[in-house]
């Protein structure tokens, strides 16, 4: 026959076995949950991002020499044009007179982009006739605020969207920047040529430009959200199950990290979630990394 233990043994050992969590248990509780990601080297990019719009190369809006009615449109929109070619044909319209047909010629070679009026149209000195643009190459113009534009420089890389193209990157070079502040914009003028070989970029398309001012390879970054701004920037060291705070002398900063001049080394630990109320020597729990958000059709 077995013997059960008495009541009074089994609350004591209750007890002890509670005694013997509470510290773990505790000190979970004063930990500070944080997520971190290791310092690294990568190559950073200080941008300025400014709006614009395309316009091709050349244009030229062909009018005509005489006053008269157009007879014949020549061209259609879209078609190929070289130098000298005739566009339309415009007759002198004068009363008991009868005149040969005068041609409205192309000042440049390119491409049909309008075609303004209709067979049998008046017609004045000041009455467009046709347009035609050179668009093999084109250029994205923008104006830069005056605050930033003593950042931009000839020959800079900028990157060009379009609204057509989604995702689609048309890459160029500062080609022209005004020397002079628009006195109503407060802003200076900036163009970049883009090759249009293909013929994808219109002339009036509108264009995000993102010009990079500055770029560093193999530079000691941090993602921004590190970053605790306060008497100079710094960031919480994790090691160990505790954080210190380590200030840090900063270079290039953009939207998604910083660039750390000194104060850290790669792989050190930064926390990046959780730092509300963080303190130096504080006790941390490392949460796992979250995960990767999952695409539309994934998640679908």
């Amino acid at each position: 026959m077995s013997r059960r233990p008495a009541p009074a043994v089994l609350l004591i050992a209750l007890a002890a076995a509670a005694c013997g969590r509470k510290p773990e248990a505790a000190a979970r509780l004063d930990a500070f949950p944080v997520r971190v990601e290791p310092a690294r080297r990568g190559d950073i990019e200080d941008v300025l991002s400014v709006v614009g719009s395309l316009k091709a190369r050349d244009e030229a809006t062909l009018f005509s020499r005489i006053d008269g009615k157009l007879v014949e449109n020549l061209v259609k929109e879209g078609e190929p044009i070289k130098k000298d070619q005739p566009v339309a044909l415009v007759q002198k319209d004068e009363v008991g007179v009868k005149y040969e047909p005068a041609p409205v010629p192309s000042t440049l070679t390119g491409i049909v982009g309008r075609v303004y009026l209709d067979r049998g149209a008046d017609v004045t000195l000041n009455t467009p006739i046709a347009l035609v643009v050179d668009a093999s190459t084109v250029r994205a113009r923008a104006d830069v605020p005056e605050r930033y534009a003593g950042r931009v420089k000839l020959g800079q890389d900028v990157r060009v969207e379009v609204e057509a193209y989604p995702g689609k990157i048309f890459r160029g070079v500062v080609s022209k920047e005004s020397p002079v502040v628009d006195t109503e914009t407060r802003s200076a003028p900036i163009e970049v040529n883009l090759d249009n070989a293909d013929g994808r970029l219109r002339s009036g398309m509108f264009a995000k430009m993102t010009i990079v001012v500055a770029r560093r390879a193999g530079a000691v970054v941090v993602p921004k959200e590190a970053l605790v701004e306060g008497d100079g920037a710094f960031v919480y060291v994790i090691k160990d199950g505790r954080a210190a705070k380590r200030a840090l002398k900063l270079g290039l900063t953009n939207d998604v990290q910083a660039e750390v001049l000194d104060g850290l080394k790669p792989g050190e630990d930064v926390a990046v979630f959780g730092l509300y109320g963080l303190k130096d020597g504080s006790a941390v729990e490392v949460l796992a990394p979250e995960a990767p958000a999952e695409s539309g059709e994934a998640a679908r």
